[in-house]
């Protein structure tokens, strides 16, 4: 045991050992930005299905016994709700874009990945056949870049461009109309990760990539753990690729089917995407009152989304800020590497339904009296 001993020593060493701590506190930390995940139309759905008999657990793969109507349910109607041809249900989002990328991309292509792409994506075309380079955050030319050295190699098949939508440390959103151009100039594919929009974004909660849903070379991943309240993940796109991710995705094919309650409270969180669109009204003026609040106090960070980074630069004092606003009351989590970049260590601020703007003011008020304690400390040494 020796070595994870010491393993584990150095990363305590280096302010990045990791702990698991319970939620406590105003909630600034989780993804549950409409404050789905306790209300009670899903819990109400859940109920009725407990009542109809609807089973806990799948029992078995989808390919065996675990294929259920509440799973055949929700893949329709999130086709219907998202536009795309067929829609696909995993366990989790972490697994839905692994399987994406180790299974899709063929061995001729090339799977160009945002530098700041989420690690199950880096894993998944880790995984895969083809080939796998970097670009740049957001940045077109590196792409094109990327492919046109790819094809000047030889490159003689697809290539894919990743992104995330909207980036899940630093809140901020990619160029999608300009990579979908890059796409269709270069016969590529756009694979976009749509985690942290879904639900937020776009009409009826659709996601950023909405307005080219449906298309044949577009295929996005929708979470249904996060805006959703639920649990599981969506991939929608091309019927092809469906049934071939059915037919040839080992984390598919081998895995038990996720619960049928979740494909249930899923499907119920879908329709109150229609029905309840002040959700997303109201999380939007918080977004605008926490930008107003921040400037007013001059706390330098970006707000664009309800993801908001407050980069403190060392992991050490990341940490430190976190662990003393968590002591006033407010569950903030420290961001260190390698989530993020080398020196880039952070606060990350998640804008929730479940606070109200009292609790928003509060928050950056404790932030401003920290800020100001530390520079006091730091200007006396």
């Amino acid at each position: 045991m020796a070595i994870y001993e010491d393993a584990l020593a150095q990363l305590q060493a280096r302010q990045r050992l990791r702990r698991l701590a319970l939620p406590a506190g105003a909630d600034f930390t989780s993804n549950d930005y409409l404050g789905l995940a306790t209300c009670s139309r899903l819990r109400a759905a859940v109920a009725d299905a407990l009542a109809r008999g609807t089973g806990i657990g799948a029992g078995g793969s989808r390919l065996l016994r675990g294929n259920t109507a509440e799973h055949e349910a929700l893949e329709a109607a999130a086709a219907e709700f998202f536009g795309s041809e067929s829609a696909l249900y995993f366990g989790g989002g972490y697994v839905a874009n692994f399987a994406v990328l180790s299974t899709l991309p063929q061995t001729d292509d090339l799977v160009v990945l945002d530098e700041l792409a989420h690690a199950s994506a880096n894993e998944g075309a880790r995984m895969g056949r083809a080939q796998r380079a970097k670009a740049r955050h957001n940045d077109l030319q590196s792409f094109d870049e990327q492919i046109v050295a790819w094809r000047a190699r030889g490159g003689r098949g697809r290539p894919w461009i990743v992104v995330e939508s909207l980036y899940s440390m630093d809140g901020d959103y990619a160029p999608l109309r300009d990579f979908m151009d890059l796409a269709d100039r270069h016969d590529g594919v756009l694979y976009a990760d749509e985690a942290h929009a879904t639900g937020v974004y776009g009409p009826d909660g659709r996601g950023l990539v909405a307005q080219f849903e449906g298309r044949s070379n577009v295929l996005t991943l929708h979470t249904c753990s996060k805006a959703l309240g639920s649990a599981g993940a969506l991939v929608a796109g091309p019927q092809t690729l469906v049934r071939f991710l059915v037919n040839r995705c080992r984390p598919f094919i081998f895995a038990t089917a996720p619960s049928p309650l979740m494909a249930v409270a899923a499907s119920e969180a879908l329709r109150i995407m229609r029905d309840e669109p002040e959700r997303r009204m109201q999380l939007e003026a918080l977004v605008e009152f926490t930008r107003t609040e921040m400037r007013a106090r001059g706390i330098d960070a970006r707000v664009d989304s309800q993801i908001v980074p407050f980069i403190v630069g060392a992991d050490a004092s990341a940490m430190q800020l976190a662990t003393a606003l968590q002591a006033r009351g407010f569950d903030v989590r420290g961001i260190r590497p390698p989530t993020v970049p080398e020196g880039t260590a952070r606060l990350r601020i998640s804008l929730t339904l479940n606070v109200d703007r009292a609790t928003v003011a509060a928050l950056l008020n404790a932030l401003t009296e920290l800020l100001a304690a530390l520079s006091s400390e730091r200007t006396s040494r």
